[in-house]
């Protein structure tokens, strides 16, 4: 995904020391990340007293399942956020690439294209889709320099706009058994969408910490112009996020497509709020060039116990929405007191 001529320099402007005000700023944030874990371990504790049937493992299990998906889109905006970018369309990719797979493999008489692919072909296609979109988008974005928010937003539309066009508003059923594999199929009773979500996680966050590839998406998003005359490929690496971006979100798309059991019109609409939530309350900074993959999921997992627990309690959805949108605020006010800066 990425070639750098030069190892990576680090994002400061002297290379004294860290002193004490560096020091705390850097436990700040790690205070930050780490407590959503004491968070979450409170909600477990709520959750248990306030219904006997929370902490069974087939309620747990069915949070990790119900939370797959959003953690595969969660990772891909992350990887985009860390360089400085957005990518809204990728709730949309959700639903469009998985659907184009299904049409593709669906007979006629289902709604499909009549094309019949074979399985194999169709889930490929899936894949494929996911990294195109993201490719359309990165050349946008870094080679025409165009704004990233405002080009996501309009893809997300118009994709949003193809998966009605193409499904003619209808909900897609009768794919083969390989759409819902990752849901249906079961190791140690943890669903595979778990474990791969769980696996892309550890890659992710080890590339990121390990790996030039990784240090070079930080550089980025703290400086590109530093990161440039480091020797990094600054338009390639962004490119190529952009198009790792997504394909998780095709995966996260048939993770959700296995989970439902269906592909419906509107899959993945208004996801990219909660995938900012968790994003943020993560502690991936907005700005670029700051978070971690453990921190973003917790956020996941946090947002999936909160919302199960609202949905035993009997909370109607838009109340969940907005819970979710005070989540967001309260994250935003606790990093501008972890970083000590105003955002842009």
């Amino acid at each position: 995904m990425a070639d750098t001529r030069a190892p990576v320099a680090p994002a400061t402007k002297t290379s004294a020391p860290p002193g004490p005000g560096t020091a705390k700023a850097v436990l700040l944030r790690r205070a930050r990340e780490l407590a959503l874990v004491p968070a979450l371990l409170l909600l477990l504790v709520l959750g248990a007293i306030v219904n006997d049937s929370f902490l069974t493992e087939r309620n747990l299990v069915s949070i990790l399942g119900a939370s797959a998906a959003l953690a595969m889109v969660v990772l891909a905006e992350s990887l985009v956020l860390i360089t400085g970018k957005f990518d809204l369309s990728l709730e949309s990719v959700v639903g469009i690439a998985p659907a184009v797979g299904a049409l593709l493999v669906l007979p006629v008489a289902q709604s499909g294209w009549g094309a019949e692919f074979p399985a194999v072909l169709a889930m490929l296609a899936i894949l494929v889709v996911g990294g195109a979109i993201g490719a359309f988008n990165g050349i946008l974005v870094v080679k025409f320099k165009l704004n990233a928010f405002i080009v996501t937003l309009a893809m997300l539309i118009v994709l949003r706009g193809l998966l009605v066009g193409a499904t003619k508003g209808k909900t897609l059923f009768g794919m083969p058994d390989s759409f819902f594999s990752l849901a249906t199929t079961t190791f140690l009773r943890i669903p595979m969408s778990v474990w791969l979500a769980a696996v892309c996680f550890g890659v992710a966050g080890l590339v990121l910490k390990y790996h030039r590839v990784g240090r070079a998406l930080y550089a980025i998003g703290g400086n590109a112009d530093a990161a440039r005359a480091a020797g990094i490929r600054v338009e390639r690496v962004m490119l190529g996020v952009f198009i790792v971006a997504g394909v998780l979100a095709s995966v996260g798309g048939i993770m959700q497509t296995g989970y439902v059991g269906a592909i419906s019109a509107n899959q993945g609409n208004n996801m990219i709020f909660t995938v900012f939530a968790a994003a943020v309350i993560g502690g991936i900074s907005l700005d670029g060039g700051k978070g971690t993959m453990f921190g973003a999921l917790t956020g996941v997992l946090l947002l999936g116990v909160v919302q199960n627990l609202l949905t035993l309690a009997q909370v109607p959805s838009f109340w969940i929405q907005a819970i979710y949108g005070g989540i967001i605020l309260l994250a935003l006010m606790i990093a501008r007191v972890t970083t000590g800066r105003a955002q842009d």
